[in-house]
């Protein structure tokens, strides 16, 4: 269960990586920070395409980011997103999902999504992603 400070500080570093979206077609920004298995804490943010097929999410590039440096289990991820003025919160898309279900462990991967760190809904990836298939799926 992820502690009070790193959750506020997991949600201020997805605030802060939203500020370096590129989402000049959609105007919808996303920023995520992810807790490494490691106490590390790694961000990304959403970077649309003209080919809308060559985007990526927030919560990919900061998963992808953090496998390329090497991390290989999730804890728990802040994201938020959306559009300017939007009340609605960003939840991750199925893909983002299925990429942060293969990193973790659903039942306590911890979810925060997030407008401010006082304004956020909190639950497990297994609550975005019921009965999901994953790596030990496949042995």
């Amino acid at each position: 269960m992820t502690d009070r400070k790193t959750k506020i500080n997991l949600m201020e570093k997805a605030i802060e990586a939203r500020k370096h979206s590129y989402a000049p077609y959609s105007g919808y920004t996303v920023g995520a920070a992810l807790l490494c298995e490691d106490g590390s804490i790694v961000t990304g943010c959403n970077v649309e395409n003209a080919s809308y097929g060559a985007t990526s999410c927030g919560e990919r590039t900061a998963a992808f980011k953090a496998v390329s440096e090497g991390k290989r289990r999730f804890l728990a991820i802040a994201i938020a997103g959306g559009k300017e003025g939007d009340t609605d919160y960003a939840c991750p898309c199925g893909i983002c999902r299925q990429v942060l279900r293969e990193f973790s462990d659903p039942k306590q991967m911890e979810v925060f999504i997030c407008k401010s760190t006082g304004n956020y809904k909190e639950m497990t990836l297994e609550a975005l992603l019921p009965e999901s298939f994953g790596p030990e799926n496949l042995q």
